[in-house]
């Protein structure tokens, strides 16, 4: 369901290009906004106010019933959103409600409120004018603040037309058209219901963001004002709103601020004087249970901003109808899996690519891809693997059959092979080579060759971690590495005992394969002694230097074992930053006779997992490159691991962009410092026959260096 779902937003050319066009404009206008601003500061001031919520939720909610309560309003609070609806709904009977305005809700959006309330014959108005034209068009929210994103002017003016009256699709027009029609909506509400940014404990306040002003028509208009909120939406004190005031529209929207901020803490006056109903339904719905999960108690800290669904490129690709439920995105798949229960999120989850590039931009400082992954091996656990994955993961679990198989496809793979690449595979295979061509699996691997090199023995030795793909696929990135390492004075071991990192396993939620890998290169790479241990795979250095210590914790090895992966982590470097370091030490010296122009793609484990992304382009200039950046150089290629398996569709399309990107900077050649990168782009390069060359970068450093 979830393929054909993905085929035919691929081929909404109108979807993508709204999306895109929003995303490429959002990431300019977003650093504009937060210019002259620490937004690390900030952030960390909004995760710390949401985590102490998080950590003492029944007493922050206690707290802020006894004070809205105090200023005049009447509290509902329930962990039961069937709950919430049936309060709505007994209350409206009671005051013979006929009529019903909402401003934008999320939380009603979970608890399908409308629908209910319809059901029971009362008339239910969005007024949010994006969310009118969705409740018209009969559609759900693609996006958490911008729910009609998706629809082009000429969509909105057919639902105009079809539904209320026609309409040229004319902006200007149709925002006058709807201004007319639903201020009648307003004036004939019985009542208004609307959600809330935040819920202030210690005032019993609520701090509502809007841009088109319904939300006070909502709530001053009408008699009777219901807004539910969310628990997640609750500050402690009064002083924690302000970082999220700063953050939330520069965040959600790149704007400096809302057209409007409201504050209400006693119920308003109406206009014939009387006093209106002020009712605050506060939703638990499994969220008290999130907050007590050891790791999921972090997604309350989201503020709702949508931010990192305005930099995911899977979603700008296929949007929230695809990727995600009520909620959408990342973060949506985190909330599905808790408000309507884990099963729900098994097709979306994997729709993350694991780029991390919400991680940077959230206000929250959720690392959603890490929730994400979590989801993966909960639901591994639940519901067990298929068959396949329980074969592929039983090969990888044992490195020398794994290994034997590889050199077996080595020579398996001929009749499919030509010049290094498999450009066409039969049958069901056929969509793996559809956007991209494979390297060929190398006929000597980088362990055979390792033992023919001849090294200058020293008194500095690394150990260089090679993964899988450089030593069965990029076997010559292994060799540029000790050709850059020997000319520096440095001799190299490579322990033969190394397999896997565990990356596969691990994204895929398959914990104690990851963990038996991570096992396996413990005691690989401490048989041998040496200052370092080098990668050239950021996939491969975040397992090293992080994921190690995780995965045998949580598959509860002993402490003995955990102590050696944090001793192995402390010594493990990237070789993109350890040999910009000997560069700058005047250690490796290079011949810039010959200056080339290239372009530098930035591998997502890299720039956002390990913060290196200035020491290869220092590395590529000092050594007489000169580099033209490309544009979006830091998002992602599509290559993902297994991901670029399972979706190879989101990744070819992912890719192309990239390629575009490369193009438009007339260089010859890309360079990487990611084996799966060059996989991903070298691949895409050869299906498309285009004459530029792709590197990793330890390649063309190595290439340039001085003879001594």
């Amino acid at each position: 369901m979830i393929k054909e779902d993905i085929r035919k937003a691929l081929q909404n050319a109108n979807l993508s290009g709204a999306l895109t066009r929003f995303s490429e404009a959002y990431a300019v206008s977003r650093a504009k906004a937060y210019e002259g601003l620490n937004f690390e500061e900030i952030r960390e001031k909004i995760a710390s106010a949401k985590a102490f919520v998080a950590e003492h939720l029944e007493e922050v909610v206690q707290t802020f019933i006894k004070s809205a309560q105090a200023n005049g309003a009447k509290v509902f609070y329930t962990k039961n959103p069937d709950e919430v609806k049936k309060y709505i709904l007994d209350l409206a009977r009671k005051n013979n409600v006929k009529s019903i305005v909402k401003s934008k809700s999320m939380a009603t959006e979970e608890i399908h409120l409308n629908k209910y309330l319809k059901e029971q014959g009362i008339e239910v108005n969005e007024t949010d004018l994006g969310e009118w034209i969705i409740q018209l068009a009969g559609q759900r929210p693609s996006h958490m603040v911008l729910p009609a994103i998706h629809l082009t002017r000429y969509d909105v003016s057919d639902v105009f037309t079809k539904k209320v009256e026609p309409i040229e699709p004319d902006i200007a027009r149709m925002v006058k058209f709807a201004r007319k029609h639903l201020r009648r909506k307003f004036l004939a509400a019985d009542m208004g219901i609307t959600g809330a940014n935040m819920a202030i404990a210690e005032t019993g306040t609520l701090v509502l963001f809007t841009n088109e002003g319904n939300a006070r028509l909502t709530m001053t208009l009408p008699k009777i004002h219901v807004a539910v909120v969310g628990v997640e939406k609750l500050v402690a004190k009064f002083e924690d709103i302000f970082p999220i005031i700063k953050a939330l529209p520069r965040s959600a929207t790149a704007q400096l601020i809302t057209s409007y901020i409201s504050f209400v803490t006693k119920p308003y006056t109406h206009i014939d004087g009387s006093q209106k109903e002020f009712h605050i339904v506060l939703l638990d719905n499994k969220r008290s249970e999130a907050a007590k999960d050891p790791v999921f108690k972090q997604s309350l800290q989201c503020i709702r901003c949508a931010s990192c669904l305005n930099v995911c490129p899977v979603f700008r690709l296929i949007g929230g109808h695809v990727f995600g439920k009520i909620y959408t995105g990342g973060i949506g798949t985190i909330l599905t899996a808790w408000t309507e229960g884990l099963k729900a999120s098994k097709d979306i989850q994997g729709l993350c690519i694991q780029c991390g590039n919400c991680v940077k931009v959230c206000p929250g400082k959720i690392n959603i891809p890490e929730l994400i992954v979590e989801i993966r091996k909960r639901l591994a656990k639940q519901e067990g693997l298929s068959f396949t994955t329980r074969a592929i993961y039983s090969v990888v679990n044992n490195r020398k059959l794994f290994h034997s198989i590889l050199r077996t496809a080595s020579k398996l793979q001929k009749p499919f092979e030509r010049s290094g690449f498999i450009r066409h595979l039969p049958f069901f295979l056929s969509d793996l080579t559809q956007e991209r061509s494979l390297p060929a699996i190398a006929e000597t691997p980088f362990r055979d060759r390792f033992r023919k090199i001849i090294q200058p023995s020293s008194g500095k030795k690394v150990i260089f971690f090679a993964g899988c793909l450089i030593d069965f696929a990029y076997p010559e990135i292994g060799e540029a590495l000790i050709k850059l390492l020997n000319s520096a004075g440095i001799e190299v071991l490579f322990p033969e005992e190394q397999t896997c990192c565990g990356a596969p396993a691990r994204y895929s939620g398959v914990m104690d394969v990851a963990a038996n890998n991570s096992r396996q290169n413990l005691e690989a790479l401490l048989s041998v002694e040496a200052d370092f241990i080098i990668s050239a795979c950021p996939t491969c250095t975040v397992a090293l230097k992080q994921q190690f210590i995780k995965d045998l914790k949580e598959q509860n090895y002993t402490q003995e074992i955990i102590t050696k992966a944090e001793k192995i982590s402390k010594k493990v470097k990237d070789a993109s930053e350890f040999i910009n370091t000997l560069i700058k030490e005047n250690k490796i010296k290079f011949d810039r006779s010959q200056e080339l122009t290239v372009t530098y793609h930035d591998p997502c484990h890299l720039i956002r997992s390990l913060n290196i992304y200035k020491e290869p382009r220092e590395s590529l200039t000092i050594s007489g490159m000169k580099l033209i950046e490309m544009f979006e150089s830091d998002t992602c290629c599509g290559m993902g691991g297994s991901y670029s398996l399972k979706f190879p569709e989101i990744s070819g399309t992912i890719l192309r962009r990239k390629l575009e990107n490369i193009k438009k900077t007339g260089v010859d050649m890309v360079c990487t410092d990611c084996p799966g990168c060059v996989m991903q782009i070298r691949g895409g390069i050869d299906k498309e026959g285009l004459p530029i060359k792709v590197k990793h970068s330890l390649e063309v450093l190595a290439e340039r260096l001085k003879e001594v």
